[in-house]
C-alpha cells in the first residue's frame, strides 16, 4: 500500500489560500522545522516524504527536499544499506537547502535509527515503530539491546510508538492479511506527522483517491491508516503540543511542488513550443535521469515524440538525426551516459546542429553512486571529446531553476546552431521544491529562421545553397531541412570547407574551420555575472571573501553566506549558470575580491579552470559524499578563509616594521 509516488507529483495551489484542518488543539507557531523520514527501502518512505512535502506546498511554506535511497532494487530488509529516507525543511520565509540536521526523525526500523542518528542534533525529536525493534531487527545493524531502553537515547525527546500495531489494529474490519495491512503503516505516520505539524490532508486523500481509486478497498484502507494516524495524535497523550508553520511570503500566482527532472522536461516542452517545432528525445533509461523520460512520455500532445532507445548511442544518434531534420532535439543520460555518447557529440559539433544534452550527474567513476549527487562531470563536459570540439554548458541552480535552464539551452542551441550540454545532478533532478507557473507570453521568443533558397551563386551564375555561410553576429550557419528544393547540401563528420561544404584537408581551412567553430561559442550571448556584496551595495567597501558556486551549490553557498554575515564575516557571492562561454565579466570580478572560494562537489574542476583562465588563487572547498553541502560547513570555509586575510595583514605589518 505504500506504493510507488510519482516523484515531483506536486499539487498546485493559489499561495495562502490552502484549507487547514480542524483540531481542538491550538499549536505552537514555530518559523521552520526539518523533518527526515527513514525506513526500509519497502516502507514507503519517498512517498510518504512526497505526501508529506505536497501538503506543506499546498499550505503556502517555502521547502526544499532531499530524497536519498539506495542504489539496489531491493537490499535485504532491515540492514544498514537497505535505508531510504526522505528529508523536507519548510518554513516561513525563503529557504535554501534542505537542511543540515533533522529536528524531527522517524525511524521505521532500527536500521533507519543506526542510519540516521548520526545526524540527530541533541534535544531533536525522534519518533520510533516500537514494534520493528525485535531482537532480531536489532542483531541485523548490531545493536545489542534496544536503544530505545537502554537510555542512549536520553539526549532526544523519543517517542517510542507501535506504528505497526495501531495500523493493523485500525485496518481490522477489512478484508486484508496481517502482511498487507503493515504496508499501510507508513499512512498512518503520514497521518500523525500531518497532525502534529498541522499539515492540510485534501491533497493526500485526493492523490489516494486517484490512486487506488479503481480498487475501492484499497482505497478505503489507506485512508482510514492515514485517517487513524491523524487521530491518534489528536487524542494521545503522547505528544504535548503541536506545531503550526506559517505560510511563507511569496510573489501572487500559481504555484505547484516540483522537482528538478519535472521541471526540466516542462522547460523543454515550453522551448519547443516557443520555437514552434516538435520535440524529439533519444534517451535511454539511467538514474538519476530516467524521470525526464518518463515525464515526456506523457506530453505527446505537445508535439512531443520519444524514444527510448536500445543504448545512449542509439539514443544520442536518434536524437541528432531529428535535429538534422529540423526538430528541438534532445537526449537525456548521466555520466557513464556521456562518455557514450561522445563520439556523437562531436559529430553534432562539426555538423554544427542545435543539440541539448542534458547530464543529470552523479556519483562516479564507473557506476559509482547511481543514486547520489555530484558535481564531477564539468571537465568531461568541457574536454571529453577528441579534437577541438567546444560545447556550451549551462547549470542550473535549484530544482525550480531547471525550467529557466532548459529554455535557455535551447535558445543557444537554435540561435548558434551547436549542441548544449545541460549539467543538472542528483540533488537537483529528485529534490523539490515550489515553483511559480510562469506566464507563457514572458517566455522569450524561439523561432527559427529556416534555410528557404540558395544562398549563393556558382561561377555560372546558377543558385546553390552553401550549408557552411554564415550569419555574421552569430556564425551559426543556415539550418536546412531536408528535402527542400535547392537545398541539396553535403554534412559529415569529415571536415568541410569554410563555405561549400566540400570535403577538405586543406590544413588551412581546417585551422580556419576549428577557430570558427570555437569563436561562435566564445561570442554567445551570456548575462553579465551578478554579484551579491551587501558591503559594496551599501557603499563601502568590497567583501573580504567573494564565494563562487555552479550548480546545485547555490543554496548551501547563499545560506553558508548568510551564516557567515550573521558572525560579522565580510562575504560576496556569485553564481555562475554559463560555464562555456564564462561571463566577460567573470574575471574582473574574480580580481575584485581578496580571497575566492570556489566549493565544489568535486575534486576542483571550476577552481582550475577559473586559475588557468585569469590566473587568480582560487580555493577549493571540496567533498564528493553523494550528498549536497551543509550551510554550516561552507560557513566555517568562508569564515576560516577571511581570518587568512587578517593573519597576512599582520604578518605584513610586522615584517614592514621590522625593515624600518
Amino acid at each position: 500500500m505504500n506504493g510507488a509516488g510519482e516523484p515531483g507529483s506536486g499539487h498546485r495551489h493559489e499561495r495562502r489560500r490552502a484549507a487547514r484542518p480542524m483540531t481542538t488543539r491550538t499549536p505552537t507557531r514555530v518559523d521552520r522545522v526539518v523533518i527526515r523520514f527513514a525506513g526500509d527501502s519497502g516502507d514507503g518512505m519517498q512517498l510518504t516524504g512526497d505526501r508529506f512535502t505536497a501538503q506543506t506546498a499546498a499550505l503556502g511554506n517555502d521547502l526544499a527536499t532531499l530524497p536519498n535511497f539506495p542504489a539496489e532494487i531491493r537490499a535485504p530488509q532491515g540492514t544498514l544499506p537497505g535505508v531510504s529516507s526522505f528529508q523536507l525543511h519548510f518554513a516561513d520565509h525563503d529557504v535554501m537547502t534542505p537542511g543540515d540536521a533533522p529536528n524531527v526523525l522517524v525511524a521505521m526500523n532500527p536500521a533507519a535509527l543506526k542510519a540516521n542518528l548520526g545526524d540527530l542534533p541533541r534535544g531533536a525529536t525522534l519518533i520510533a515503530d516500537a514494534d520493528e525493534f525485535t531482537k532480531r531487527n536489532l542483531a541485523k545493524v548490531g545493536y545489542a539491546a534496544s536503544p530505545l531502553e537502554d537510555g542512549s537515547l536520553d539526549s532526544f525527546q523519543v517517542h517510542a510508538l507501535p506504528l505497526t500495531s495501531l495500523t493493523v489494529k485500525a485496518l481490522e474490519e477489512f478484508d486484508l492479511t496481517r502482511k498487507e495491512a503493515e504496508r499501510a503503516k507508513n499512512m498512518f505516520a503520514l497521518g500523525l506527522l500531518s497532525w502534529l505539524y498541522t499539515r492540510p490532508t485534501e491533497s493526500t486523500e485526493r492523490f489516494l483517491t486517484e490512486k487506488f481509486g479503481a480498487r475501492p478497498q484499497l482505497l478505503a484502507a489507506n485512508l482510514a491508516a492515514f485517517k487513524a494516524g491523524w487521530a491518534f495524535g489528536e487524542t494521545t497523550e503522547t505528544f504535548a503540543v503541536s506545531y503550526e508553520v506559517a505560510p511563507a511570503p511569496a510573489p501572487a500566482g500559481t504555484y505547484r511542488n516540483i522537482t528538478g527532472n519535472v521541471a526540466l522536461a516542462y522547460g523543454l516542452v515550453a522551448a519547443a513550443r516557443r520555437a514552434q517545432l516538435p520535440l524529439v528525445l533519444g534517451s535511454y533509461p539511467i538514474t538519476p535521469a530516467s524521470d525526464i523520460l518518463h515525464t515526456l512520455s506523457k506530453l505527446k500532445r505537445f508535439d512531443v515524440t520519444t524514444i527510448q532507445a536500445e543504448d545512449e548511442i542509439a539514443a544520442i544518434g536518434a536524437a541528432l538525426g531529428a535535429a538534422y531534420g529540423g526538430a528541438v532535439a534532445v537526449t537525456t543520460t548521466s555520466g557513464p551516459g556521456l562518455a557514450l555518447k561522445s563520439e556523437t557529440i562531436g559529430l553534432a559539433v562539426s555538423l554544427e546542429l542545435p543539440l541539448v544534452i542534458v547530464d543529470v550527474q552523479r556519483g562516479g567513476p564507473s557506476t559509482g553512486l547511481p543514486t547520489k549527487t555530484e558535481q564531477a562531470d564539468l571537465l568531461q563536459a568541457m574536454y571529453g571529446r577528441n579534437g577541438e570540439a567546444p560545447v556550451p554548458v549551462i547549470a542550473p541552480r535549484s530544482p525550480a531553476d531547471c525550467f529557466d535552464a532548459a529554455v535557455e539551452a535551447v535558445r543557444v542551441a537554435t540561435t548558434y546552431r551547436t549542441p548544449v550540454l545541460l549539467l543538472s545532478d542528483g540533488y537537483l533532478a529528485n529534490g523539490s521544491e515550489p515553483w511559480k507557473l510562469p506566464v507563457v507570453a514572458d517566455l522569450p521568443d524561439l523561432r527559427v529562421d529556416f534555410a528557404a533558397a540558395p544562398n549563393s551563386q556558382d561561377a555560372n551564375g546558377k543558385p546553390v545553397f552553401r550549408p557552411f555561410d554564415r550569419d555574421p553576429v552569430t556564425l551559426a550557419r543556415p539550418w536546412a531541412v531536408p528535402g527542400v528544393a535547392g537545398l541539396e547540401h553535403r554534412i559529415g563528420g569529415i571536415e568541410k570547407a569554410d563555405g561549400t561544404g566540400e570535403i577538405s584537408y586543406d590544413p588551412d581551412n581546417h585551422d580556419r574551420m576549428t577557430r570558427l567553430r570555437q569563436a561562435k561559442i566564445d561570442g554567445i550571448d551570456v548575462p553579465p555575472l551578478e554579484v551579491d556584496d551587501p558591503g559594496l551595495a551599501d557603499g563601502g567597501p568590497v567583501a573580504d571573501v567573494l564565494v563562487v558556486g555552479w550548480g546545485s551549490t547555490y543554496g548551501p553557498v547563499a545560506a553558508g553566506a548568510r551564516l557567515a554575515r550573521q558572525s560579522g564575516v565580510r562575504v560576496a557571492t556569485a553564481h555562475l549558470r554559463h560555464l562555456n562561454p564564462f561571463p566577460a565579466n567573470l574575471g574582473e570580478v574574480l580580481r575584485r575580491y581578496p580571497k575566492v572560494l570556489v566549493p565544489e562537489m568535486n575534486l576542483g574542476q571550476l577552481a582550475l579552470l577559473l586559475r588557468a583562465k585569469y590566473l587568480v588563487d582560487a580555493v577549493g572547498y571540496n567533498r564528493v559524499r553523494g550528498l549536497p553541502f551543509m550551510s554550516t560547513e561552507i560557513a566555517d570555509a568562508i569564515t576560516k578563509l577571511a581570518s587568512e586575510i587578517s593573519t597576512e595583514i599582520g604578518t605584513e605589518t610586522t615584517s614592514q616594521e621590522g625593515s624600518l
